[in-house]
C-alpha cells in the first residue's frame, strides 16, 4: 500500500490516503521548491500514484489565456506513471480537465461533489482513474445531515483562514508559519476537501472488476439495462456532453 503523490501541494489528497492505511510517499511540489521536470522513479516500487496537476489552464476562473503549463504538467503525471508502472494511479482535477489516458491502463472518469460525501462545502471536482486490472472505482456516497452548504473554497478565497481550513476538512487553527497569510490561503484552497480524500482512498482500497457504472460518471453501480443510476445521473450525462467536448477541443490545441 505504498502509494507516491505527486503535485502534493500542503497534502490534503495525502491525508485522506494515509488515514484510509497508505503510507504516502511525497514527490516534489514548486510550493516547496520542486519540479516534477527534474523529477524520476524507479519501476515496481508503488502500488499506486495519486495526484492533482495544477489546473489554474482548466479552470472557468482562469482570466487570462492558456499558458500552456497545465498540458505539460499533465504530460509529466504521465510519464511518472509510466516509470513507475503503478498497479493503479488517480488523478483529481476541475471539470475542464481534459481526458488523461495512459496505454495499459483502464480508463475510468468521475464527477463528484464534495458535498456528497460529508462535507459542508459543495466543491465539483473530477477525478481521473485507471488500472492495470481493469479495476473500477465504486463512489459511496452519504446523505447529507448538512442544513445548509457553503460555496466552493478558492485559491482566491477573502474568507478568514480558519473558515477555509474548516471547509477543506482542516484544523481551524491548521497553520505553515513559513507561509504567508497569502500564501497559506492559496495552498489550503488548492487542496482536496478531506472527505473527498478519504471516500476516494477508500473506493481505491474497496475497488471492483467486472461491475457496471452509470454512464454519467457518478461512480454508482447499475444492474441489468440500467443505464442511469437515477433521473438526476441521466440529465448530468447530457449537460456533460458540452464540457466534455469542450476539453477535448481543448486538450488538442
Amino acid at each position: 500500500m505504498l502509494v507516491l503523490s505527486l503535485f502534493p501541494g500542503i497534502g490534503l489528497l495525502d491525508r485522506g490516503f494515509e488515514d484510509a492505511g497508505f503510507s504516502v510517499v511525497r514527490g516534489p511540489d514548486l510550493i516547496f521548491g520542486g519540479d516534477i521536470r527534474r523529477f524520476s522513479v524507479p519501476s515496481g516500487r508503488f502500488d499506486g500514484i495519486i495526484g492533482g496537476p495544477p489546473c489554474q489552464d482548466f479552470s472557468k476562473a482562469r482570466r487570462g489565456i492558456p499558458t500552456g503549463q497545465g498540458l505539460e504538467m499533465i504530460q509529466h503525471y504521465q510519464r511518472v506513471v509510466m516509470e513507475a508502472k503503478p498497479i493503479w494511479w488517480l488523478a483529481e482535477n476541475v471539470p475542464g480537465v481534459p481526458d488523461i489516458r495512459i496505454e495499459g491502463y483502464n480508463w475510468q472518469r468521475l464527477d463528484l461533489n464534495a458535498s456528497d460525501f460529508g462535507s459542508q462545502q459543495r466543491r465539483l471536482r473530477h477525478v481521473q482513474f485507471g488500472s492495470l486490472d481493469g479495476s473500477q472505482l465504486v463512489m459511496d456516497r452519504k446523505k447529507s445531515t448538512w442544513p445548509s452548504y457553503f460555496s466552493t473554497v478558492l485559491a482566491n478565497d477573502s474568507r478568514p483562514i480558519p473558515v477555509m481550513a474548516r471547509l477543506q476538512g482542516l484544523p481551524d487553527d491548521f497553520d505553515i508559519p513559513a507561509f504567508t497569510r497569502g500564501a497559506l490561503s492559496r495552498a489550503i484552497g488548492n487542496g482536496v476537501p478531506y472527505e473527498l480524500a478519504k471516500a476516494l482512498a477508500d473506493a481505491v482500497i474497496c475497488r471492483q472488476i467486472g461491475v457496471t457504472l452509470c454512464v454519467c460518471s457518478c461512480g454508482r453501480p447499475v444492474t441489468g439495462k440500467q443505464r442511469y443510476a437515477n433521473g438526476a445521473c441521466r440529465k448530468r450525462a447530457f449537460d456533460r456532453r458540452t464540457v466534455t467536448g469542450q476539453a477535448i477541443n481543448y486538450a488538442t490545441m
